[in-house]
């Protein structure tokens, strides 16, 4: 074995597939992988232990601690009062306050002797950095998100502590998107490598899918929960002002209610024999999923700095299953629209009715349809692929394995 690799984060193994890739592929290089990972949601129990039975990587679940709530507000009433002080926070203490397992991954991650620790999101990142720092081991971390940019501002405060005390230390960075990467760059002084949310090869079809025989235009979104804020809203709001039939399928948990929600708006529209709520899939079978699909649609919102710089599975997921995507027009989004070229369309949430045109022309073009599935397809296999991008993670662990440990 080259090394060992202890995965730190605090979603269920069916929530993360990112984690799921790189831990394969870090297997599959020779390193001796252990995923420390949090039981978070008990929907996806089954899934979990599905996939642990499988991976040839070892797994190392641990349960969310029941007095994690209690504890979040004791600690964010404590760092208001050091705050206000003008005292400064322990990292421990910040990290209590942020919320989520932080606690009981440190636990886990302690028991498994690493020569490097990947973090995976900030309750991760709190956990494997203590970890390391204690061991004198080597750390690196996962941006998948831009996390200084969400959530409550007690919370951003929260994780610019953390990130600050750990992320300069870090032997490897690596980022979901360009604009991710550049964020940590500004913020924290690191270089991250870019590691988009692509996936295999083996997941794809075999072939493309044939041209559909005519009908309604068929749009597709998929996520592990229907939430708010996802531009749904607008999509189904062009959607009653199209001239031909566009129908849509929404895939995703919808225990938060926002599914309903959007079903009602369809009825309010008239248009509620053309939307459908479908359930939570496993990850493996998200790409053969979206194969059946004219377009798939990555709708983000400017609801906050992390959505505006992100690049989400789900545009890799359509373009590896040959289907165009339907962009929002976030900063980087816009900035990867043109790389797509005729597999991508760009729209303004701001404005239905120019959606409704964009979905017209290509309802009323069946050989615009089949161009962008024909180039969508093409950038699947040639360039947005697991195989193709893992590289960049590989090459970066190795260096960081080269490199000195994590400094106390």
């Amino acid at each position: 074995m080259r090394g060992a690799i202890c995965i730190v984060s605090p979603g269920n193994l069916a929530s993360n597939p990112r984690l799921l890739k790189e831990a394969d592929a870090l297997h599959g290089a020779g390193y001796a992988v252990t995923a420390v990972v949090c039981r978070y949601t008990e929907e996806l129990r089954s899934f979990d232990e599905a996939i642990a039975a499988e991976v040839p990587w070892k797994v190392v679940g641990v349960r969310r601690d029941a007095t994690e709530g209690i504890v979040a507000r004791a600690a964010s009433a404590a760092v208001r009062a050091l705050e206000s002080a003008r005292l400064p926070v322990p990292v421990a203490m910040a990290a209590a306050a942020y919320g989520g397992p932080s606690a009981p991954l440190r636990r886990a991650a302690a028991r498994v002797p690493a020569d490097l620790y990947i973090a995976h999101y900030v309750a991760g990142l709190a956990a494997a950095g203590a970890v390391a720092r204690q061991a004198g081991a080597r750390l690196g971390f996962d941006a998948e998100d831009y996390h200084a940019g969400e959530g409550t501002p007690l919370q951003q405060r929260m994780v610019r502590r953390i990130d600050r005390s750990y992320l300069p230390g870090c032997s490897h960075v690596t980022a979901a998107a360009p604009m991710i990467g550049a964020g940590y760059a500004r913020d924290f002084g690191v270089r991250p490598v870019t590691v988009l949310n692509v996936f295999p090869l083996a997941m794809a079809p075999a072939a493309p899918r044939p041209p559909a025989a005519p009908g309604p235009l068929r749009a597709y979104w998929f996520s592990q929960t229907i939430g708010p804020d996802r531009g749904l809203q607008s999509f189904i709001e062009a959607m009653a002002l199209v001239r031909r039939p566009v129908t849509l399928d929404i895939r995703g948990s919808n225990r938060w209610g926002h599914g309903d929600r959007l079903l009602a708006l369809a009825r309010e529209r008239g248009i509620a024999d053309r939307v459908r709520l479908l359930p939570t899939a496993p990850p493996e079978d998200m790409v053969r999923l979206a194969a059946e699909y004219d377009i798939g649609l990555s709708l983000e919102t400017d609801v906050s700095e992390n959505r505006r710089v992100c690049l989400t599975n789900k545009i890799f997921t359509y373009l590896l299953a040959g289907v165009p995507v339907v962009l929002s027009e976030t900063p980087a989004q816009r900035a990867l629209a043109p790389e797509l070229g005729a597999a991508a369309r760009l729209v303004s949430l701001a404005d239905p009715p120019a959606i409704a045109a964009t979905l017209d022309a290509l309802a009323e073009s069946p050989d615009a349809v089949a161009g962008a599935r024909a180039e969508a397809w093409r950038l699947g296999q040639e360039r947005y692929n697991w195989e193709f991008e893992k590289k960049a993670l590989l090459d970066s662990v190795e260096r960081a394995l080269g490199g000195p440990g994590v400094a106390a």
